[in-house]
């Protein structure tokens, strides 16, 4: 499997699980104190690292730190905007389309060359 992909699939995995962990207590958590939160989240979170470290380790061994960010923040965008709009219920915003835009502009200048 070539290396952007693997590196694509756990960086896909890795977002999800840090989505959870950053915005699914909003929802879930909001009766419970800050630190029942903060834990939980923790514990979700050590998921998105055991994805996202050996991603970008495997993804550095073909593709520059530049790429390796820009493809993470497309993928960061790409599972929040599912999540806000089915989990937590949010409304469609055209701003995610602009934002989706200027990504479209980063991914190529940073994979141009």
């Amino acid at each position: 499997m070539p290396v952007i992909i693997r590196t694509s699939f756990m960086l896909i995995l890795s977002n999800m699980f840090m989505t959870f962990a950053w915005y699914g207590h909003l929802k879930n958590l909001s009766d419970k104190k800050w630190y029942i939160a903060a834990i939980l989240s923790w514990g979700i979170a050590l998921f998105e690292y055991l994805l996202q470290v050996p991603a970008n380790r495997i993804g550095y061994t073909e593709l520059t730190l530049s790429q390796l960010k820009i493809l993470q923040e497309v993928i960061t965008l790409s599972v929040f905007i599912p999540f806000a709009m089915v989990y937590m219920k949010q409304p469609f915003k055209l701003d995610y389309v602009w934002a989706a835009l200027c990504l479209v502009g980063a991914v190529y200048f940073m994979f141009r060359s």
